[in-house]
């Protein structure tokens, strides 16, 4: 019997599931990987293989040539033929190549398929996609994908990645009764080499952190334009109160993003002081079903002071809120992001405008839309703040930083929707961002998970919004 040896990630492709797809950077060994799973497939189940690309001008562009480097590295020769395009097994297994774009009738004529493989998959257009289903319909056929993700427009990652990426990112994997996705980059190789880790430290040091993603961890190749946060800014903030040496202290305040059934998420952080310890995500339930969620979540963890959004659909949820915190200790008011900014007269001190702006000393009023505006703007200054601190050794106040604990599970996700709120250009001057409505637009996905760390920041408002009067510092590092 042949032995197989493959990242621990990948072992789930040796069970029965008709799409599978291993999705993510350089190094991830994953077309290795999948290559030595189909030869062995060959060997032990006499599988017939069909490779395709998307576009295939000849053998040299197929898979052809990692087969055989593989047979030789396994030293399995005596058990295949490799041929100029084609390579058979004494068990009767074979692999085959087709290139999707130009040959289509070709594919739509093959019969006996077991497993369909598609590497470089982010290129296939939707009607290869559309072809493939039809044609590969033997009993207990398979449809097989490895790729880096391209845009999060193209059609694979429409069909097979965007519907199941929240919880792909959370968890390092989706699995369905006909879908197994596995994103696998290289810190999951293990036997990735020092040369590639040289390129990808180089990597780290050159390329834009977006691009850098892209590459290295899987990540689609849009950049938001405009984005308000850069994801280098995000990751010096994770774990900062370790790297830094400061501790979580002052208030603990939980903010809640609610929202109806829907595709839309209902989004919760939970602050103590300048630390994030929790961000969560959840797309089930009503908006009442919710807000229950979420007021369970702050009674159960004791904390001080609890927000949510009252534009739109949470500005009806005061009275659950009323009954929900009744007798508990928790001050609980609404966020509404529509409004003027808060502290309007007050002058704007944050690190992130222009020094212009500053020196010519503009009001809240002045320089912000409304709130929503003026807090993620705060965000962007606490982030900032903390990239300067972590990666340039500058002193900061710990109160007038930002930190997010690396054991929050959906700290991924968090991360594509805080880097991904772009500002909007507006013709008086004022900082605003885009609206979600606004940003769906622009096929960015609803940021409700990034819009509660940034309500969780308002601790200074007036007291008509709030159920108990709690004057919190300038710095809104959550102290009382």
């Amino acid at each position: 019997m042949p032995s197989l040896s493959i990242p621990e990630k990948l072992e789930c492709f040796l069970s029965p599931k008709r799409i599978k797809i291993a999705v993510g950077g350089r190094g991830g060994a994953k077309s290795m990987s999948i290559a030595d799973i189909l030869l062995f497939k060959m060997q032990t189940e006499s599988s017939k293989v069909l490779c395709g690309r998307e576009f295939q001008n000849s053998i040299s562009d197929s898979v052809h040539s990692l087969f055989d480097s593989e047979i030789d590295r396994l030293g399995i020769t005596e058990s295949f033929d490799v041929m100029r395009d084609e390579i058979k097994c004494s068990s009767g297994g074979s692999a085959i190549y087709k290139g999707l774009a130009r040959n289509p009738e070709s594919v739509k004529s093959l019969s006996g398929v077991d497993i369909f493989w598609g590497e470089e998959a982010q290129t296939f257009s939707e009607k290869s996609l559309e072809l493939l289903a039809p044609t590969i319909r033997e009993g207990d056929s398979e449809l097989w994908f490895t790729m880096n993700l391209g845009s999060s427009n193209d059609p694979m990652s429409m069909r097979y990645i965007k519907p199941f990426e929240k919880i792909l990112f959370r968890d390092g994997y989706y699995e369905d009764d006909m879908h197994m996705i596995v994103l696998i980059n290289y810190y999951d190789n293990p036997w990735f080499p020092k040369e590639l880790e040289m390129e990808r430290i180089r990597d780290f040091e050159r390329l834009s952190r977006a691009r850098y993603d892209h590459v290295w961890l899987g990540k689609y190749s849009d950049e938001v334009p405009d984005a308000i946060i850069k994801p280098e800014w995000f990751d010096a903030c994770i774990d900062a109160h370790l790297k830094l040496g400061f501790e979580p202290r002052g208030a603990e305040i939980v903010a809640h993003d609610p929202s109806d059934t829907g595709s839309d998420d209902k989004g919760l952080s939970h602050r103590h002081g300048s630390v994030f310890l929790e961000l969560k995500a959840r797309d089930i339930g009503t908006v009442n079903e919710g807000m229950d969620w979420a007021t369970g979540y702050a009674i159960e963890h004791g904390v001080d002071t609890f927000i949510w959004d009252g534009d739109g659909m949470g500005a009806s949820l005061l009275r659950q809120a009323d009954i929900a915190f009744r007798g508990k200790g928790i001050d609980y008011y609404t966020f509404r992001g529509s409004e003027t900014p808060a502290n309007g007269n007050a002058i704007y001190d944050g690190d992130t405008l222009i020094s212009a702006s500053k020196k010519k000393g503009k009001t809240n009023r002045k320089m912000f839309r409304n709130k929503r505006a003026q807090f993620y703007w705060m965000l962007r200054d606490r982030c900032y703040r903390t990239y300067r601190a972590v990666e340039h050794n500058e002193y900061a106040n710990p109160d007038e930083l930002i930190s997010f604990s690396s054991q929050i599970e959906c700290l991924d996700m968090a991360r594509a929707e805080v880097c991904g709120v772009p500002r909007k250009q507006n013709a008086n001057g004022f900082v605003q961002i885009a609206t979600k409505k606004e940003m769906l637009a622009m096929k960015i996905e609803s940021p409700n998970i990034a819009d509660s760390i940034m309500m969780n920041l308002y601790t200074t408002m007036d007291t008509s919004q709030r159920k108990v009067t709690i004057q919190a510092p300038k710095t809104m590092g959550g102290w009382v």
